[in-house]
């Protein structure tokens, strides 16, 4: 006699499949995990190991402000979220826009940072390995602040078309896992790179 497994009538199903965004943007966080540890590893692994300067206690300066701005756009967006769930689309888009200025700050205080390492400390990805090892980790996590106030961006703009309700509260809440990712990262990049590495 085979055994086979058969539902009752009126048993209910227990399991409920998490979110499928939520589980992308997992997938593609751990994915991005590596590649900036990958980068942080080598930055480590360099520091103090050029040998021309400048050096990164002679150039550069922590840039306080601008941490703060990207730091807290992440207090803005978990709210702006919260609002769009309870329906509050004008609380919502407002505090999303306020998101998309700090962050808008942040990457405008790392070109101003460029600037000057360029133009006033002769600074360039290939001046020596600190300067190629610096580059390549900010300006990844540049880059990826960038990817993250393009999609903000657009957010903002269906917002405004009366496009974004409750309704997308979930992908909403996808896009702001992204934002709190590029925020931690920005933790570690600031803490090896001004703080251990100076």
């Amino acid at each position: 006699m085979s055994t086979i497994a058969t539902l009752l009538p009126g048993t209910p199903l227990d399991w409920n499949p998490p979110y499928r965004g939520k589980v992308g943007m997992a997938c593609l966080i751990l994915a991005e995990s590596a590649i900036f540890t990958i980068f942080v590893v080598a930055y480590l692994f360099y520091l103090r190991k050029s040998l021309t300067g400048p050096t990164p206690r002679e150039v550069l300066e922590t840039p306080i402000f601008y941490t703060i701005c990207l730091l807290s756009s992440s207090l803005t967006i978990h709210f702006a979220g919260k609002l769009l769930e309870r329906g509050r689309r004008g609380a919502f888009l407002a505090l999303w826009l306020f998101t998309l200025i700090l962050g808008a700050l942040f990457l405008y205080g790392t070109g101003q940072e460029w600037h000057r390492l360029i133009y006033d400390h002769g600074l360039t990805i290939s001046t020596n390995l600190f300067g190629t090892t610096y580059y390549s980790l900010v300006g990844l996590h540049a880059f990826h602040v960038t990817v993250g106030l393009i999609l903000l961006t657009i957010v903002l703009l269906f917002g405004l078309a009366g496009r974004v309700g409750p309704e997308q509260f979930r992908r909403v809440d996808v896009l702001s896992l992204y934002w709190h990712f590029v925020d931690a990262v920005w933790v570690v990049v600031f803490t090896v790179v001004y703080i251990l590495g100076r």
